[in-house]
């Protein structure tokens, strides 16, 4: 005795319409999902088991078969309905298809960055109204574009959504389903949450873009287990930011001591993360402090997480150290550097576009995950479940947290 379950099929706009398939007995309501790079069931689809997957072309399946579960699927966002609008207003989306190099996940956690409150208050960067906000993600993949193979359906994972560099709503992370890039999506291992995980993306880019970007620091890339040590020093500004949390880990891991500043309070923290040396950034000596640290050293460089003063105290320090005297910066509006001295601005997003994606979020990051050479940090701060509570998020960023980052669970 066979059951109907509601299929959704590719409609030509791209989105999802719904079909029915008899795919047997009741055994098959359970969750299923479905790829556009396979077929749905053997049994459902032919009643010859000689029939196999490579029957059909990519284009039979993009137009037949669904990248979702076995039941029918519906997608809800937080919407920002115009320019510095407040609040988000939750309200229906479309189900998104994947495209090649892309992947669908459903969305279990999504971290708050300081840049969601910024873009909805101020609307300083151009976005497409009615739109989503939202860049960190961690999830379960819900379909795959054509030809992916890097990842499965039912896949756990964490990802960079990257619709403030796209500008289309799909790529918004503020929202029940999202899509992201193959090469700005790690696998998750079984033995981190959801709500740990997706503390990472928007920081961890952030601070790869300035560290292993041809155009920025060129610093070599991280490997597990660890590079051997270079010999040479990377100093990082604000290590328990989010994007310090990151750096810091991420030039341990490639073979860089790392000098730091931070609180006093979150002194063990950046050194539980790997910076050999941590100073007081509110100290009148700081900048004679880390000049003093460098003396005898080779530098790799300077990131600095906060912008402001401490643009020109770096400029300073590595005016005075040996070796590479680049500073890359998550601000602009920096003084004119000494001679020699180099500035360099980030964006985070731009990673997608070159081989420091792929090499971050697909060759290293997962296997550093499960060694256990690389942590989700900062620490998670659960604000609530559901999209109705991303709101809220939002306005306790703008209060300001110190080594923590905000996330609401989906």
């Amino acid at each position: 005795m066979t059951s109907p379950i509601a299929l959704s099929a590719l409609s030509p706009g791209g989105q999802l319409s719904q079909t029915f398939l008899r795919l047997g007995t009741s055994r098959h309501f359970r969750s299923i999902f479905l790829s556009t790079s396979s077929l749905v069931s053997r049994n459902s689809l032919s009643t010859s088991s000689s029939r196999s997957t490579s029957t059909f072309s990519t284009q039979q399946q993009l137009r037949n078969f669904t990248q979702s579960r076995s039941k029918m699927v519906t997608n809800n966002g937080a919407w920002i309905k115009a320019a510095k609008s407040h609040p988000f207003v939750v309200e229906p989306a479309p189900v998104w298809t994947p495209e090649a190099n892309e992947i669908l996940v459903k969305n279990h956690a999504v971290a708050i960055n300081p840049v969601d409150g910024s873009l909805q208050a101020a609307g300083w960067w151009p976005l497409n109204y009615p739109t989503m906000l939202g860049q960190d993600v961690a999830g379960v993949v819900a379909a795959v574009g054509p030809g992916v193979t890097s990842f499965k359906v039912g896949e756990r994972v964490v990802g960079h959504a990257v619709g403030m560099a796209t500008k289309r709503d799909q790529d918004n992370a503020f929202q029940e389903y999202t899509i992201l890039q193959t090469n700005m999506t790690a696998a998750l291992p079984d033995n981190i949450s959801f709500e740990k995980a997706c503390v990472l993306p928007l920081a961890l880019s952030t601070a790869a873009c300035a560290l292993y970007q041809e155009t920025h620091l060129k610093l070599q890339l991280p490997t597990v287990p660890p590079q051997k040590p270079t010999g040479k020093t990377f100093i990082v500004w604000g290590g328990a930011s989010a994007v310090g949390s990151n750096a810091i880990q991420l030039a341990v891991n490639s073979g860089y001591e790392v000098i730091t500043t931070a609180s006093p309070k979150n002194f063990e923290y950046t050194k539980k993360l790997g910076a050999s040396q941590v100073f007081d950034y509110a100290s009148p000596t700081v900048q004679d402090d880390l000049i003093n640290a460098m003396k005898g050293k080779t530098s790799a460089g300077a990131l600095d997480c906060i912008g402001g003063a401490p643009q020109g105290i770096l400029q300073q320090v590595l005016a005075k150290s040996e070796g590479v005297k680049g500073v890359a910066s998550t601000k602009r509006g920096w003084p004119d550097p000494p001679e020699g001295v180099v500035m360099y601005s980030i964006f985070g997003t731009t990673l997608k576009d070159n081989f420091v994606g792929k090499a971050i979020y697909n060759d290293f990051l997962p296997a550093a995950l499960k060694a256990g050479t690389y942590v989700p940090a900062p620490e998670p701060i659960i604000v609530g479940k559901g999209l109705d509570k991303i709101q809220e998020a939002v306005d306790l960023v703008k209060k300001g947290v110190s080594a923590a980052k905000l996330v609401v669970t989906l």
